[in-house]
């Protein structure tokens, strides 16, 4: 039998540019979703945000990540776009706005130093996040 679980997740951004740490967010998504085996795709509904997977044991991978965008991609540019905000859409196109994670025994099977983060490149701002869940 297929189940389908759907919920969104809200975010306050607190910065510009800013890596925030959802990874409990998504573990109680797939418990509240009593699925066993599936799938768990979470979908940034933004142009200037994104999604990742990365390491979350050491604080100051987030903070490299984040210099780093902010170096690869700065804020002054000679960009077109005169919102002012071209960096944070160039930024979310090289991060990207979904990722998967497989649901397997009822667990999210991220890697032991694995964590999940919502990325702002235009805060501060409200954020959402939708999440979807296949499975049986």
């Amino acid at each position: 039998m297929t189940i389908n679980f759907f919920c969104e997740i809200n975010i306050k951004s607190n910065r510009r540019n800013e890596l925030i740490d959802i990874t409990q967010h998504i573990l109680n998504a797939v418990r509240k979703s009593g699925i066993k085996s599936g799938i768990l795709i979470a979908y940034v509904p933004h142009t200037t945000a994104g999604i990742t997977i990365n390491e979350n044991a050491d604080p100051s991978v987030r903070v490299d990540i984040e210099n780093f965008l902010t170096k690869l991609v700065p804020v002054s540019g000679s960009y077109h776009h005169i919102e002012g905000n071209a960096d944070a859409h160039i930024k979310a196109v090289l991060v990207g706005n979904s990722i998967n994670i497989i649901i397997e025994n009822g667990q999210a099977l991220l890697g032991t130093w694995q964590g999940v983060y919502f990325c702002e490149f235009d805060g501060p701002r409200n954020r959402k996040i939708y999440i979807k869940i296949l499975g049986e």
